[in-house]
């Protein structure tokens, strides 16, 4: 069933676990995630990046990714990713997205102020929740940009959350997008700081490659929604090549069923590691 963003997060806060947040490219994605939420009985969000739209655009793949949430036998939230333009948010807005993220992160704090409290507003017409960013995390979710981390600074995270009236708030603590070229070193004294300051739920972006004691640990200290893109990516690549490798794939249905077993796999995996499983 599609739900609000908001609603999941609220019931992860109250329980003590996260949310997983995966970012999907295609159809095979989608039913790959539903079928792991179904199976474990959890809630999911499904979320497409703005960056992403050259690929996957967001007239075709946003009534797709918004029936699958309807269709589902779990709550299901669907979730614009790190929208930069204010076109593309109202876009999704308008296909019925439950939940949309500005990120103003690569701006100042008072214009990052400014335009998420103008998402909130546009938001607020529909019902939709609103994610935002303080900090920078790390590199860009297509891998095109070397962005350095620039840790939140949790005083500014408090005077954001009560200035714009946000339902979620992405930190910055030492992760990045993409794989990672060593083992993160998460700062957990910044998000301890940043969950006692600000009563909104907080979001990992980055999950890619974070082991699985610090994902449980960011679960137990406030955060709730966890972004996971390249890991999906790659293991639905993984799963195909290795399909092809044992000659299991001879016709394009084949690939279809491998394609959503990779993102099934995937998603089931970290479900389990957030604690989501059994609670939808």
């Amino acid at each position: 069933m599609l739900v609000n963003m908001r609603d999941l997060l609220s019931a992860a806060k109250s329980g003590g676990w996260a949310v997983g947040s995966f970012s999907v490219a295609n159809m095979e994605m989608v039913l790959g995630v539903l079928k792991a939420a179904r199976e474990l009985s959890a809630p999911a969000i499904i979320q497409i990046a703005e960056v992403r739209l050259k690929q996957s655009p967001l007239e075709i793949i946003g009534p797709l990714m918004v029936a699958a949430a309807k269709a589902a036998k779990t709550p299901v939230a669907v979730h614009f990713d790190h929208g930069k333009t204010e076109e593309k948010i109202d876009e999704a807005l308008e296909l019925g997205f439950t939940s949309v993220m500005f990120d103003g992160s690569h701006l100042s704090l008072s214009e990052n102020i400014a335009g998420t409290q103008k998402i909130v507003s546009a938001a607020r017409k529909y019902g939709a929740a609103v994610e935002a960013e303080i900090g920078a995390v790390g590199g860009s979710e297509d891998g095109s940009e070397d962005i350095a981390v620039n840790c939140t600074k949790p005083q500014e995270a408090q005077l954001f959350a009560n200035e714009t009236g946000i339902d979620a708030l992405a930190v910055a603590i030492g992760n990045a997008h993409g794989n990672y070229k060593e083992t993160p070193k998460l700062r957990f004294d910044i998000l301890e700081r940043c969950s006692k300051l600000v009563q909104v739920p907080l979001v990992l972006h980055g999950g890619t490659g974070i082991s699985d004691c610090d994902f449980k640990k960011c679960a137990e200290t406030g955060i709730k929604k966890i972004n996971i893109a390249t890991a999906t990516f790659d293991s639905v690549e993984h799963n195909v090549a290795a399909r092809y490798g044992r000659n299991e794939i001879t016709n394009y249905y084949d690939l279809h069923a491998a394609e959503i077993e990779g993102a099934y796999l995937n998603a089931k995996r970290h479900m389990l590691i957030f604690g989501c499983d059994n609670k939808a």
